[in-house]
């Protein structure tokens, strides 16, 4: 035992995965602790309120064997920390750190605490330069640059789940030379999207570093698994000089742990039952995206989250509207369609596209290609409630050309199936589709 260590055998009760115990004359709010079981197993937890003498103490896994006389609480007045090193890339993990991936664990350089540190908005740079996730209407309509967190808006049965894929596999830096590394964060997966992610990083060219939470892990495993994600990708970018892209996949089964967990705490509940201090608790996790004046390095976000019932006014994406800059809207209407990847681009927004675009990021041209794109198609769409109104021989030869370009542009513009297109493939099809229905582009 090392001297900073305190030893409890004052467990007054237990409810699930939580535990209550007296007597505590020192302990402070995510302090990491020790659970021994009178058959002498051991399970970490961690301190999550403190009321007087008594201290409330989240368990990181099964309670059953626990019991009030015979089992002890080890005190170990540290937070919960992470082992970093650079031998972390290409490494895949589980939501509590240990590797999945059949190889022993690194021989860490530091340790960090997983709620890392706040950015000082002073010091924070403005991001400038784009990230080309391979699909066009992400690159060429809602252009991904360093820094930024831009969330997808997916919904049940659409496949978010292989656009995500498609990211990890094709996401690339304009400039080759510096290097690039993907973080991803699986929460709650079943076994075969486990699978299928499994296939996807073992074809992955870029370096990588996964985090895998399965759906009978410990709930409370959900909510670090984002944590020690974040907290590499920060010492890759901040600490290794390298530009770290975060994807994190399911947030919905993030926001439901994060209700189960407050349930349990019997807490007040806000809007449809989650927690009122979620919106707090996003942020502290969306926030860690971005750059840091004179640091080389990076953190770029891009959570998917599934809205329940197709509702976009929902707590998570509603909260997670607030906090992001901008939003990637998977449709149920294009997916019917078989259009690859479903993506509604009128409702989709990237706040800090004017950044990373034009001359010396992309293209020239790619300011007015894009405004040209969004223009006429959204005419196409508008007319598309005359046409089932007065059907398409009610129309004017101009509106029957307008609708046949919104029909082309989500038919070969939006949709790719599994290519990938550079950022330039995506502006030259643009401009060859707006000069095939007589739009000029000067």
């Amino acid at each position: 035992m090392r001297l900073s260590e305190h030893i409890y055998r004052t467990i007054s009760s237990i409810g699930g995965p939580l535990v209550f115990v007296d007597k505590v004359f020192s302990a402070r709010i995510g302090e990491m602790v020790r659970i021994v079981y009178p058959d002498n197993r051991r399970m970490d937890g961690e301190v999550l309120k403190i009321d007087g003498e008594t201290v409330l103490i989240q368990v990181y896994g099964d309670t059953r064997g626990l019991d009030v006389e015979n089992s002890s609480i080890i005190f170990s007045e540290t937070v919960k920390l992470a082992p970093l090193s650079p031998d972390i890339i290409g490494r895949v993990f589980n939501g509590s750190f240990l590797p999945m991936d059949g190889m022993p664990l690194f021989i860490p350089e530091k340790q960090s605490p997983i709620t890392g540190f706040p950015i000082n908005p002073s010091a924070r740079a403005r991001p400038e330069e784009f990230i080309e996730t391979g699909f066009s209407c992400i690159d060429g309509l809602n252009t991904l640059v360093k820094g930024q967190k831009l969330p997808i808006f997916s919904a049940a049965g659409l496949p978010s789940k292989e656009m995500a894929a498609g990211i990890l596999r094709n996401a690339r830096l304009a400039d080759e030379t510096k290097r690039f590394v993907v973080v991803f964060a699986a929460l709650g997966l079943t076994f075969r999207e486990y699978s299928f992610y499994r296939t996807v990083l073992q074809e992955m060219r870029t370096g990588f570093v996964a985090f895998v939470n399965m759906a009978d892990d410990p709930v409370m495993e959900r909510l670090l698994t984002p944590r020690f994600a974040l907290t590499v990708s920060e010492y890759l970018a901040f600490e290794l000089g390298i530009d770290v892209l975060v994807v994190i996949t399911d947030m919905t089964n993030y926001c439901d742990a994060l209700r189960e967990v407050s349930t349990a705490r019997e807490e007040l509940p806000g809007r449809r039952g989650y927690p009122g201090y979620m919106y707090s608790d996003l942020a502290s996790l969306y926030e860690r995206a971005g750059k840091v004046k004179g640091l080389a390095g990076s953190v770029t976000m891009l959570p998917v989250l599934t809205m329940p019932e197709d509702d976009i006014t929902h707590p998570i994406p509603d909260l997670t509207g607030y906090i992001t800059e901008g939003q990637i809207v998977l449709s149920r209407d294009l997916h019917r369609k078989g259009i690859f990847p479903p993506v509604d681009v009128l409702p989709s927004l990237s706040r800090l596209m004017q950044h990373g675009i034009g001359a010396g990021h992309t293209r020239e041209d790619h300011r007015k290609v894009s405004n040209l794109l969004y223009k006429y198609y959204a005419k196409g769409r508008d007319l598309r409630r005359l046409e089932a109104i007065v059907g398409r021989d009610g129309m004017t030869d101009s509106d029957k050309q307008m609708l046949d370009l919104a029909g082309a542009f989500e038919q070969e513009f939006v949709n790719q199936e599994i290519k990938r297109r550079t950022v330039h493939e995506t502006l030259d099809a643009g401009i060859s589709l707006l000069k095939r229905f007589g739009v000029v582009v000067e």
